[in-house]
Parts: C-alpha cells; structure tokens; sequence
C-alpha cells in the first residue's frame, strides 16, 4: 500500500456537524472527510481529518481550511502516513452500531447482525448515511420501533447511503420502497451499497424532493422518511403532505432541537399532528401523522427547497 497523507484541523461541533463527507471541493480526487469528537470533556472540540493519496498543495489544503473557519489561527497539520489503509484509518472510530434489531458497520469494524437481525455493511464515503450520526440513529430506531405496524407504500426523501430504506425495506419485505435524492452520486451510492448488502426490490429516483413525476407517481406513502435538514423540511412540508396517504406516519430528521417548533408548526398548518418527539443529543427525531385527507399542493416554491443535504 502506498503511503497516503492527512491535513488536522481543530473545529467546532457546529462546523463538524456541517460538513458533508460527499461535499464537492473541486479536488481531483476528492479526500475522504472524517469528523470527530477530540476532547471528551468538552463536547464542543472536534476536530476535522482530510485523507489524501498525493501530497497536498497549498490550494488544497486552503480548501480544507476554509471548511472550519474557527481555526484561523491554527496551521493546518500535515502528516505522511507511511504504507497506510487511508479507508480503513477514516473509518476509524466507526465501530458497529447496534440499534434494535440492526447493526450497522464499515469493513474495517465488521459486525454480524444478532438473531432475527440485519447487519448493513456502509462504509463511509461519498454520501452520507453510515448511522452513526444522531439523526440516522434515530430514524432506525424510531423505524425498529414500527416493525409491528403495516406499511404497503414507504419513501426515503434524501436517503444519502440509502440505510433507512433497506431497513424499511427488511421490516416490511411486502410494501413498495421508493429512495430518492437530489444527488445523482447519492443514488449511485445507495445502488452500490443496495447491492453490496444484498438489499433488492427498492426504487431509486433522483428527484428533487417530493414533486418529481417519478415520485408522485407512486404517491400515496403511508410511511414517508425525510432525515434532511430543517430548512428543506419546512419548505417541502406541503408537497410532502400532498404525497402522504390519509393518516399516512412521518418520520423527519436532521433538525437540530431548537428548530423543532418551527417544523412541527410547518407540519401542523399542513393537517399533520405531532405523534412523538424525541431528543438524541443536539437534535430531534419527529413522528407525526398526516391529515385525514390528502392535501393538493398549491404552495410556490420555497427558496429553502434548494438548501437541502443528503441524509446524515
């Protein structure tokens, strides 16, 4: 293995938590991006590594500076790892989740699935989605907690890696699943790992949110996934209702708690109601059920649409 190179930066969890492992630098190749928590007293030092298989220029490791703007003051660390696995040194950190009945794991951490389980390999990479964030975590928790109700239609909005469709798609084998995302290379992701995983029988589409034709067409979904972030989900909230089937459940992730209200309001004015909320350290996980009646889209487009993220 020839030898690789790593840029350090400190950062903060805010900027941490903004930074997109798939985000396009206009590098060729891009780095593998990997934030973690440096100090464990203190839940707000991180700290950001860039992994490299050429020496870093100038230009590129300004790029790397520019993603934690708190260090601005702080020179970047440049470090040659000698006949090293940069895959697997990324991922380190990432032991197997466990979560109800799944786990979750890269190949540098293989983990089997307990009895009655599904093990999900995702390795980290170019779209978001490994579980171990809180939101994803919490989606697959909040999905594990479901297994007893029936679903006949489900679609992942934004599904990154898709993760939370596979495990939707191995809690209701029988219901059609529908993953979609705005990232083209966040598709062809999800098909990879799909396959990789064994995992057959899920629709991909790239659609931008909900009002792509693809995705309306299979509309009404009794089970709609959107693990995005606030903004989107505030914005798409009525053409997310109008795709909703009569009590259809909700399952919206990737706001941070002190954005909660704002996203229950949007949904509300929309005819949902609020079925649980529940907080996983700075965010929340929300489940909500749609109005008894579908709603018609009718809003204008929101400028927040655009701003939306692959799953995290």
């Amino acid at each position: 293995m020839s030898a690789s190179w790593r840029v350090t930066l400190p950062c903060t969890r805010a900027e941490a938590e903004a930074i997109d492992p798939g985000l396009d630098l206009g590098l060729d190749p891009p780095p593998v991006l990997m934030t973690t928590e440096d100090e464990a007293d203190d839940a707000e030092r991180w700290r950001l590594d860039a992994w490299f298989d050429a020496p870093p220029d100038a230009r590129v490791i300004a790029a790397i500076a520019a993603l934690a703007p708190s260090a601005a003051g702080t020179p970047p660390h440049v470090s040659e790892i000698a006949d090293a696995d940069w895959v697997t040194l990324s991922q380190a950190g990432l032991e197997p989740l466990h979560v109800g009945r799944f786990v979750v794991h890269t190949s540098a951490f293989p983990a089997a699935a307990p009895p009655g389980g599904r093990a999900f390999l995702i390795e980290a990479g170019r779209a978001f989605g490994t579980g171990h964030h809180e939101t994803t975590s919490g989606c697959l928790a909040a999905l594990d907690a479901m297994a007893d109700r029936r679903f006949a239609a489900i679609v992942d909005l934004g599904t990154g890696s898709g993760l939370l469709a596979f495990a939707a798609r191995t809690l209701w084998p029988d219901a059609v699943v529908v993953a979609t995302d705005i990232d083209p290379v966040a598709i062809a992701v999800t098909a990879e790992n799909a396959e990789r995983n064994g995992v057959s029988g899920v629709d991909l589409i790239v659609a931008d949110g909900a009002r792509g034709a693809d995705v309306t067409a299979r509309a009404p979904f009794d089970l709609i996934i959107a693990n995005i972030l606030a903004g989107p989900l505030i914005a798409m909230a009525p053409e997310i209702a109008a795709i909703a089937a009569p009590h259809a459940t909700l399952l919206l992730a990737g706001l941070l708690t002190a954005q909660a209200d704002a996203v229950i309001a949007a949904y509300l004015a929309c005819g949902c109601r609020l079925a649980a909320r529940e907080a996983r350290g700075d965010w929340t996980i929300l489940t909500l059920t749609a109005a008894a009646e579908t709603r018609p889209l009718t809003a204008p487009d929101d400028p927040r649409r655009s701003d939306w993220a692959l799953d995290l």
